[in-house]
């Protein structure tokens, strides 16, 4: 196997200067950071920055979800005392806030969806356990397949069935594939329980991965938060538009969504936050008083010069691909999570998380010599944020695509209408021309 692992590496390698020379977009971003325009979109909107006379001017970040504010989505649920996500979702997919009647049915629907087909968590999670959890959620989107009447109809009214029942399901799969993984691979007990159709998605996640289904109310608002806040961000990120992608194909919606459940496993997209985590308890076992900014401030140092944690030179959870000064979603679940530690007297640990998250754009600047702008994004606070509500960590993903599933859905439903177009860019090939050799002369 050696062998053919080298002839595999060296015929995957491929000269840097090649993709200058032909002015290949790598990663689809141009030169400036940007990304290449491929696409239009009316479902979501990251804004992080101005393009002014050619350059790329930093601005604070805000994130929109049909062209409203997410900050308001946030704030009319608090002012309101009820959870969001379910009002989020309804905009992603029509496109326009719900009138309060409007807004009880579609939760009483997704409600109607949280039960799973008839033996379908026996059948196909219970029997068919995985040790990762987001693997076992693509399998069960796939397998939704078989039980659908008209899997292949791509009319609006059938994809959007297919949507809402999904969104519905996927609390209710990840948690049982959390629960089969805990049984057959961690040797634990195993408790099934059946959803309440009357939960909020929130609820409904809490009351499944606990044995006593018991949670505050604070718990279930900052679960809530998170799962409005990732619930989309725009049409580029690397799993919506895997999902743009498969969708432009005419594919059936259960392919399209696997596809972005595939992408969002990796840890460059929706796994960081575990990232996060494993540095976070890297830098507090090295730092001996967390209160001790110059204590903290070396240690980070050692972590871009890559001397600690996995000698990557990143701190994670720093940096964002399109925010520039701020995340929004980052400062909205960093406020919540400020309450939470406070409810959990992790209040030492959430200032620790603060001081890091103030000194990272000088000390990168120091070690770095660059002016580039250097904001925290919402995967440095997500992963603290679940861990403080007792969620183990292979469920930070799983959780992020319960959350993700609605706009990834808004986006098929958007690709399928209006994209007419299989998408097909580019590839040069760099391979040279070579003579086809006879067996006996090789």
């Amino acid at each position: 196997m050696d062998e053919y692992v080298g002839k595999v590496v060296g015929n995957g390698s491929i000269d840097p200067e090649l993709y200058g020379k032909y002015n290949v977009k790598r990663g689809l971003r141009n030169a400036d950071g940007t990304g290449v325009l491929v696409g239009l979109t009316r479902v979501g909107d990251v804004h992080g920055y101005i393009m002014d006379e050619g350059e790329r001017v930093a601005v604070d970040g805000k994130l929109y979800y049909r062209g409203i504010d997410v900050e308001s989505l946030v704030a009319s649920a608090y002012a309101e005392k009820r959870y969001g996500y379910e009002e989020a979702v309804y905009l992603l997919l029509f496109g326009e806030l719900p009138t309060a009647s409007a807004l009880e049915d579609f939760c009483a629907l997704l409600g109607k969806s949280r039960k799973l087909p008839p033996n379908f968590a026996e059948d196909s999670i219970m029997k068919l356990p995985s040790p990762d959890i987001m693997n076992k959620l693509a399998r069960s989107v796939l397998t939704l397949y078989s039980y659908d009447k008209t899997p292949d109809d791509l009319s609006p009214e059938n994809v959007l069935r297919q949507c809402v029942e999904l969104i519905g399901r996927f609390p209710t799969m990840a948690a049982y594939a959390y629960m089969a993984k805990k049984h057959y691979y961690d040797h634990e007990s195993l408790f099934i329980h059946m959803p309440e159709a009357t939960c909020s998605t929130a609820e409904t996640l809490l009351s499944l991965i606990r044995p006593d289904q018991k949670f505050s109310r604070l718990e279930a608002e900052v679960l809530d938060l998170a799962l409005i806040l990732h619930a989309e961000h725009g049409g580029g990120n690397n799993s919506t538009f895997a999902v743009h992608l498969v969708s432009s194909a005419d594919t059936d919606t259960y392919s399209a969504i696997a596809s972005g459940i595939g992408s969002l496993k990796g840890f460059k997209h929706g796994g960081a936050n575990i990232k996060v985590m494993g540095m976070m308890d890297d830098i507090k076992k090295g730092v001996k008083k967390w209160d001790d900014d110059g204590q903290v401030a070396d240690y980070l140092r050692k972590i871009l010069k890559g001397e600690a944690y996995d000698r990557s030179g990143l701190i994670y959870g720093q940096g964002h691909a399109v925010y520039t000064i701020s995340d929004p979603r980052a400062t909205l679940l960093r406020d919540k999570a400020a309450d939470l530690a406070k409810e959990k007297g992790l209040e030492e640990e959430f200032n620790l998380y603060r001081s890091i998250e103030a000194m990272v754009p000088r000390i990168f600047k120091e070690v770095k010599g660059s002016d580039k702008s250097i904001c925290t994004n919402v995967d440095f606070y997500s992963g603290f944020v679940y861990s403080m509500l007792g969620i183990p960590s292979e469920l930070y993903t799983p959780i992020f695509a319960v959350s993700r599933i609605a706009g990834w859905c808004a986006h098929r439903l958007e690709e399928t209408i209006a994209g007419g177009r299989i998408i097909r860019p580019a590839y040069k090939c760099v391979q040279p021309r070579l003579p086809y050799k006879a067996m006996s002369e090789r």
